[in-house]
């Protein structure tokens, strides 16, 4: 499925579906050691997937979008955490990334709905145009509020790894 997010638009499926996340990173012509975001309507969707403790309420409260390195649950996919012993979650504050995960009761995969190296996708026509023939469906709506891929940061340090585009 591809459907707008706080930045861009995303491809998703549910996690635990190896063949759809497959299919996502041969759409994407994307590295499988490079791991892959989960993102949840809430925190009780990400803790299936990351060892979260009870103090790890700033994936909750953060102000901005953002995407959070946290220890994953052992054994992790390889095709979510690819070569890394954490995993990328985030609560979505979009409402239609959040009415999928309601949707779905469940976290989805969530990458740029874009080819690897090429741009984001921000435009729904643009994304029609590139991937109409590739994905399953296509929820409507607009990206927003920020500029592009959210900013990425590990929980324990508050290192950012990608800032966020405003």
């Amino acid at each position: 499925v591809a459907y707008p997010t706080e930045g861009v638009f995303g491809l998703g499926c549910l996690p635990q579906n190896k063949q759809a996340v497959l299919r996502i990173l041969h759409i994407k012509n994307r590295n499988p050691s490079e791991g892959l975001i989960i993102i949840g309507a809430n925190l009780d969707q990400l803790k299936p997937w990351a060892s979260l403790s009870d103090n790890d309420d700033l994936l909750a409260a953060s102000k901005k979008p953002t995407t959070w390195i946290v220890p994953g649950k052992q054994p992790i996919p390889f095709w979510i955490s690819g070569k890394h012993k954490c995993i990328a979650v985030r609560i979505t504050s979009h409402s239609i990334a959040m009415k999928l995960c309601h949707a779905s009761n469940s976290s989805i995969i969530s990458t740029s709905a874009n080819i690897t190296g090429k741009p984001p996708i921000k435009n729904i026509h643009v994304l029609r145009k590139q991937l109409q023939n590739q994905v399953d469906f296509i929820l409507p709506g607009v990206c927003g509020p920020i500029a592009g891929p959210t900013e990425i940061r590990v929980l324990k340090s508050g290192k950012i790894l990608r800032p966020a585009n405003s």
